[in-house]
């Protein structure tokens, strides 16, 4: 395994990173979820604590069935309670509190360590993607606004309307797949 920083800020945050069951991690997001409290399931999560209570805590889980073999993971929840102190940074700015993008690093660090390649995540409209933007996330664009429920499968709608895509490559030939992407879009636009 790759040693890595921890993720505190640096200055008097207060906000560490902790382990959390998944049926724990289920649990409370199902209490403190703003808008999408069920999850069937998690294949490992985390929780950020601050003065030993738990102020955000985050899921990773399976993809949909076509990425299975793949090496692809979504970040599937994460969620902090709301109203969080801002925090002062190194150089005397203020910002929001870190927990989620806590959150998102420490799942993605996971992730690579396990040898997945890219971890995907969803936002919901009005949502500014910046906490994964933060955690090293790139917009990929909207998914299909589309009802999923099939005859062969049945779905509960989860959210209805498109969401945000966005991945973060976790090993170098991801890096690289998302760089020649990056430069097609870039020449596509300026044609």
């Amino acid at each position: 395994m790759t040693a890595r920083p921890h993720h505190e800020i640096e200055g008097s945050t207060g906000y560490q990173l902790a382990p959390i069951t998944n049926k724990a991690a289920l649990r409370w997001i199902a209490e403190t979820h703003r808008h999408l409290p069920y999850l069937q399931g998690a294949l490992f999560a985390a929780a950020i604590k601050s003065a030993d209570q738990i102020v955000g805590v985050a899921t990773a889980g399976r993809g949909p069935r076509v990425w299975e073999g793949t090496g692809k993971i979504v970040i599937s929840r994460v969620a902090a309670l709301p109203g969080l102190p801002m925090i002062t940074c190194r150089r005397g700015n203020t910002h929001a509190a870190p927990v989620c993008t806590m959150l998102y690093r420490a799942l993605t660090n996971a992730a690579a360590d396990l040898g997945y390649r890219e971890a995907w995540s969803y936002t919901m409209p009005g949502e500014d993607g910046r906490s994964l933007r933060a955690a090293g996330f790139w917009y990929r664009g909207e998914t299909r606004d589309e009802d999923w429920d099939r005859p062969s499968r049945s779905r509960t709608a989860a959210f209805p309307g498109a969401k945000g895509r966005w991945m973060k490559p976790l090993t170098r030939e991801a890096w690289r797949a998302l760089e020649i992407e990056l430069e097609a879009e870039t020449q596509k636009e300026a044609a």
